[in-house]
This record gives structure tokens, C-alpha cells and sequence, in this order.
């Protein structure tokens, strides 16, 4: 009788063991929750010292991490497809925040963070104060003070932080366009077009495709409020009053076609006449997910 050798054994039961244990550890992978699928990262404070003169790929690491989860998820979002999970913003904002304190002149953390702390989890001042870390180290690159004054201009509607920043982006920069943001006062009427300006930018310089399309997405919504407040502005001057709804203006032919917000809403008109979205510009993945977010 042939003797089987124990190492020889050993492998054949490991080969059947795993072949038994594949099968159902990859189906739970591919199902498992998507706030797992961020993925567990040690503490910074034990990431520094173990990567020791090599910060700035660990901290990119960290980047593409999130942009591969984030983008991963708008994606499904963005092509129809039913997603029940919540997204962990906590979990995005924690690993970004760690990727500058290994890399502080790492673009792409400010960058990404300044799109998902603002617009999809509300955290302005998480994210300006991030901004002013990167600006201590990139001293050179306009587009954060740029970002921080949209903010406020945005979002905070300090006008006078907002032209202090626009100041310093045009300063750095030299356009004029960014000097004459400085020096007006940011009206409503004029919320729109510095979104439209500030998401094109952001479309034109960003390099994940997945989260070109996010920029794409948003920016095809806000010029579709332009699309409706020009049409609201040209009702008033002939009627002398503010229009009754969307509906209205496209019945009587100042909209050429019904407005389509691209993040599946439907836009309507405030009693003081702003446009707004039910979607309030967000995937309906996104709803409800505005706090809790932070270093």
C-alpha cells in the first residue's frame, strides 16, 4: 500500500479546505455591507512611524482608497441601480484627514475632500478648516483658497471671509476673475453662476472618471437652475410678479422644454421665488447623512 507523507497530506486537505471556504468567503465580498468595503485603516499615529520615509505613497494610498469607495458608489447611483447602503462619510473624512498629516502637499486629499464635504456631507467648516492646513504647506496652488472662499460665499454666506479668500486665490493666480469675486458683494442672484463656474473648474481639473461624472452631474443640475431663473427673471419684467411654478413658465414657452434634475427630483419655485430641487441635489443614497462628520 502506498504511504501518503504527512507534508504531502497536509496540502491536500489545506487545497480541499480552501476549495470548501472560497465559494462562500467570495459571495460574502461581493454582498457584504458597502461600509465595509472602506475597509479597516490603522490609526495615523501608527501609520507614520512604520512608513517612515515613505509618507507621501502611504498617504496617496489613502487617497485612492476612498476615491475607488466613493466613486465606486455614485457610480451605481448615478446608473439607476438600487443602492440601500449608507455611505461612511465619517470613515472618508477620518482617512483624508490622515492622508495630509502624512503628506500635507498631497493634491488630490484636499481636492476630493473639498467635493464630498461640502455638497454631500454639509461639513463646510470641516472642510475650510482642512483647506487651511493645505494652504500652511501649498502656498503656491490658488485653488484652495478658491475653494474656501466659495464656501463661504456658498454655503456660509460670510461674504466678507469669502472676498478675503477670493482676494488670496487671485493674488496667487493673477485672473481677474477671482479679483473681481474679492471685490463684490455676493448676491443671491448670483449663487448660481459662481456654482456653475466653480463645478466647471472642478469637471475641467479632476482625473478619477468616476468622479468627473459626479462634477458633470451636479454642474448639469445647476445649469438647469440657471435655465429656470432666467426664465423666472423674464416673467417678472413682462407680468411685473413672480411666477407660479415651474410648470407655469414652461406652459407659456419662456422654458423651451420641462427641466430635468439629473439627481432624479423635481424642481419647483420658493414663495420669494428660488429654485429648488425636492432632490436637493444629492442621490437619494446621500440623504440623511449630513452630520456626524469629522477628523
Amino acid at each position: 500500500m502506498m504511504r501518503v507523507s504527512v507534508p504531502v497530506a497536509l496540502l491536500v486537505t489545506g487545497l480541499l479546505a480552501y476549495c470548501l471556504l472560497i465559494g462562500p468567503f467570495t459571495a460574502y465580498m461581493r454582498n457584504k455591507p458597502i461600509e465595509e468595503k472602506l475597509g479597516f485603516v490603522p490609526s495615523i499615529k501608527l501609520i507614520k512611524p512604520l512608513s517612515a520615509d515613505q509618507k507621501e505613497i502611504a498617504g496617496a494610498s489613502l487617497v485612492i482608497k476612498v476615491v475607488m469607495y466613493y466613486g465606486g458608489l455614485m457610480g451605481k447611483a448615478m446608473d439607476g441601480r438600487v443602492i440601500t447602503e449608507r455611505p461612511d462619510l465619517m470613515g472618508m473624512s477620518r482617512l483624508l484627514h490622515g492622508a495630509v498629516q502624512l503628506d500635507p502637499y498631497n493634491m488630490d486629499a484636499y481636492y476630493f475632500a473639498q467635493g464630498f464635504l461640502t455638497w454631500d456631507a454639509g461639513q463646510h467648516k470641516v472642510a475650510n478648516e482642512l483647506l487651511e492646513y493645505g494652504m500652511k504647506y501649498r502656498t503656491w496652488d490658488w485653488y484652495l483658497p478658491f475653494f474656501a472662499g466659495f464656501n463661504y460665499a456658498y454655503f456660509l454666506k460670510d461674504y466678507a471671509k469669502a472676498a478675503e479668500y477670493y482676494k488670496r486665490a487671485g493674488d496667487l493666480s493673477g485672473e481677474s476673475l477671482h479679483k473681481s469675486l474679492a471685490g463684490r458683494y455676493m448676491q443671491e442672484s448670483g449663487q448660481t453662476e459662481l456654482a456653475i463656474f466653480y463645478l466647471t473648474g472642478m469637471d475641467k481639473n479632476e482625473k478619477s472618471p468616476a468622479m468627473k461624472k459626479i462634477y458633470q452631474t451636479r454642474l448639469k443640475a445647476f445649469r438647469e437652475v440657471r435655465r429656470i431663473e432666467v426664465a423666472r427673471d423674464q416673467f417678472k419684467l413682462t407680468h411685473g410678479t413672480l411666477p407660479a411654478s415651474v410648470e407655469q413658465l414652461v406652459k407659456i414657452g419662456l422654458l423651451t422644454s420641462p427641466p430635468v434634475d439629473p439627481y432624479g427630483g423635481s424642481f419647483y419655485l420658493e414663495a420669494d421665488g428660488k429654485v429648488r430641487s425636492t432632490s436637493k441635489f444629492a442621490f437619494a443614497v446621500m440623504k440623511g447623512e449630513k452630520n456626524n462628520v469629522g477628523n
